[in-house]
């Protein structure tokens, strides 16, 4: 069962797929979530807020899309990973408006307007007041999936010895970039497309291994 919470931002969501956030009201959200109107703004604050905690929920599911990713298959060598999150993130963003605005940064009239909380929040739900404080830029974004990839693959010593650390960690930002820019300007091949342009970057060609010292000839 979701939390209160859960259930009225799922409600604002599913509204979100059918009306422009400007044709969206709180009452209704309420309504669809089961609630009364005074738990609503007791959980949101605001419409504002409501818009905010939807964009911060989008943006850490997002991360937690990556770290399961990351997870999933140990075995496989690290330009197949990256371009399974290259892969993902192309495709999540085409059916998620949210998270396709987080990645690029471009706001649709449609969307809730990504407006920082002023002064600073003091909601009493906490989470509330995490949402209050904004949510990350693509940029920030690029860094932190950056930063957990490099976390994981140094973890895995899959660096040791071959690459040093801000190398891998170039190539790692690389590779997510890349994926964004297949985002804004999918490759002929839509989604599928992705893999083989990020197993090429990643690995420096057909082999498909980060971490190779390339002036070593990859050995």
């Amino acid at each position: 069962m979701p939390t209160t919470r859960e259930a009225l931002l799922n409600a604002a969501l599913t509204a979100l797929s059918e009306l422009p956030w400007s044709g969206i009201r709180m009452v209704d959200v309420a309504v669809a979530a089961g609630v009364s109107r005074q738990t609503l703004y007791n959980e949101f604050g605001s419409k504002d807020g409501l818009a905010r905690a939807l964009i911060r929920r989008e943006a850490d599911g997002y991360l937690h899309g990556v770290d399961r990713l990351l997870g999933r298959d140990r075995a496989a060598n690290c330009a197949e990973r990256l371009a399974a999150i290259a892969e993902w993130t192309v495709g999540e963003a085409r059916s998620r408006p949210l998270l396709r605005a987080l990645l690029t940064g471009c706001w649709g009239e449609h969307l809730p307007a990504p407006r920082a909380a002023r002064p600073v929040s003091r909601a009493i739900v906490p989470a509330q007041r995490r949402a209050d404080a904004g949510h990350p830029a693509p940029g920030e974004l690029v860094a932190s999936v950056r930063d957990r990839i490099v976390a994981v693959f140094e973890h895995e010593g899959r660096g040791r010895g071959r690459e040093e650390p801000a190398q891998l960690a170039r190539r790692c930002e690389l590779a997510i970039r890349l994926a964004l820019s297949c985002v804004v300007a999918p490759p002929s091949g839509g989604v599928a497309g992705v893999g083989p342009l990020i197993r090429h970057m990643a690995g420096g060609g057909a082999n498909g291994v980060i971490g190779s010292n390339p002036r070593a000839g990859g050995r």
